[in-house]
């Protein structure tokens, strides 16, 4: 069976990360390139709320997901061929320079990201002080 890859960060787990999961198991199995904490804070200059351990851990416990390999924060073509992976999925906001040839696109659940978490867990936070 083919391996398919689901590319993501995960730093507040959520349904849309769930439903991308669900849809590439159709394609294979399923192992997610979870974005490292040192990689994140790189990019994004913050830590990440949940740490890799704790995402790992998380995933893992998914009915669909086999196995979870650290990632950086862009997926190369190198990063494929070292992991035997057939198809790289990913949101429709993806950056990976990879061949369209081995990407899956699917897109974004809609109305739910870490984002919108993170201001509502913040307008939660100022109400309670």
């Amino acid at each position: 069976m083919k391996k398919i890859l689901v590319d993501m960060s995960a730093v507040i787990i959520h349904p849309g990360h769930v439903r991308i999961i669900n849809k590439a198991k159709k394609y294979g199995k399923v192992y997610i390139a979870l974005t490292t904490d040192k990689e994140i804070k790189k990019k994004k200059k913050i830590n990440p709320e949940l740490n890799y351990a704790q995402r790992k851990e998380m995933l893992v416990s998914l009915k669909n997901v086999e196995g979870v390999i650290p990632s950086p924060w862009l997926i190369d073509e190198k990063f494929l061929l070292k992991h035997k992976i057939h198809k790289l999925v990913h949101g429709n906001d993806n950056k990976n320079k990879i061949s369209k040839k081995k990407l899956l696109i699917f897109p974004r659940t809609k109305g739910i990201s870490t984002s919108l978490i993170r201001k509502k867990c913040y307008i939660n936070y100022k109400k309670l002080r």
